[in-house]
């Protein structure tokens, strides 16, 4: 399958569409980050192509910082999560913003929020560029989210199928 994965891929959102929505998120986050420097945590690998337009959209400072997560093996969550890379630096004190590139069922971020925040952040919110509602099984709050999506498999813009395209301008979905 994966030979002619991306022959299978159908357009969901077009890049200027996730351009446009981006810029949005970025407005709103300056907005609320007036007069402060955010330390932006990239959850590797999907969410870089998502954090890089996200941040020089922004006109708030930030330090940015990666972690490496893992909960997907092809096309299921393994609900297990490992974290791959942890940050680099110390984030007590600080106000973080986690940039992630989907929700699903929210195992993994709900992991991840409740490990950054044992780490004192002054504040900690979350991005997310899709957001798979119809498959959450625990809640998660979601302080900016571009787009609620469907129940489908994406491919592109970040998200991958064991990964193979990432690097498609836009995000699309294979039927599984």
């Amino acid at each position: 399958m994966e030979e002619n994965i991306l022959e299978k891929v159908k357009v969901l959102y077009e890049s200027e569409t996730l351009q446009k929505r981006i810029a949005e998120m970025a407005k709103q986050i300056d907005e609320d980050y007036k007069g402060k420097t955010i330390t932006v945590i990239s959850v590797l690998k999907g969410a870089v192509f998502f954090t890089v337009d996200l941040v020089t959209k922004m006109k708030t400072p930030i330090e940015l910082e990666v972690m490496q997560v893992s909960s997907y093996e092809g096309t299921e969550s393994t609900q297990k999560i490992n974290i791959k890379k942890d940050l680099d630096n110390d984030i007590s004190g600080k106000d973080v913003l986690i940039v992630e590139d989907i929700i699903d069922t929210g195992h993994t971020l709900k992991h991840l929020k409740e490990y950054l925040m044992s780490k004192n952040p002054k504040s900690l919110k979350l991005a997310v560029l899709a957001d798979k509602k119809e498959r959450r099984e625990v809640d998660v709050e979601i302080d900016y989210t571009g787009f609620v999506i469907p129940n489908k498999f994406v491919i592109g813009y970040g998200f991958d199928y064991n990964e193979i395209g990432r690097n498609l301008p836009y995000i699309g979905y294979i039927e599984v």
